[in-house]
């Protein structure tokens, strides 16, 4: 009898030293996961409030400094002064569209289109490199990379359409 109760005894204190290891395994890795979506909800708050800023710059620039738009606008496309317009106020709009959670989505396709839209642009620079642009001046390099630029810059929009609400429960 005595046998029996000292491996029931044994088996317990197994069986309560591995539930106590699957206890810590899982909340290490779950305080691992929430370490990792806080990361993550700091990384992409902080890249988004760089998106707006530089789509509010750069829209607010097309105002400032049309010229330089002007000439990069390519010659087969009419109303150069209306679509500079546009491009400036739609820059302005999908900025402000994306600092809301409710309009992110939204703002982020319409970025998208837009960078498309642009990518005529970015090859009429690159065939007429190396030109002045305002006071920057583009040599076929710097079109290069603005051009190899736009597919990060689609991306970086798409990942702040697919806004993911980062609870702590688990």
């Amino acid at each position: 009898m005595s046998r029996i109760c000292q491996t029931d005894g044994f088996r317990m204190i197994i069986n309560n030293v591995f539930s106590s290891i699957k206890s810590h395994i899982f909340t290490i890795f779950f305080i691992n996961q929430s370490i990792k979506q806080s990361k993550m909800r700091i990384l992409k708050n902080v890249s988004l409030g760089i998106l707006v800023i530089g789509y509010l710059a750069a829209g607010t620039n097309h105002f400032i400094h049309p010229q330089g738009y002007y000439r990069i606008i390519p010659s087969y496309l009419p109303y150069p002064v209306l679509l500079n317009i546009l491009a400036g106020f739609f820059e302005i709009l999908f900025a402000l569209l994306l600092i809301r959670p409710k309009t992110r989505k939204v703002a982020s396709y319409g970025i998208i289109l837009m960078l498309i839209a642009f990518l005529p642009v970015h090859i009429t620079m690159l065939t007429d490199a190396p030109l002045k642009v305002g006071d920057l001046w583009v040599t076929p390099t710097i079109a290069w990379i603005r051009l190899l630029l736009q597919p990060v810059l689609i991306l970086w929009a798409w990942w702040h359409s697919k806004s993911r609400v980062f609870s702590n429960k688990y």
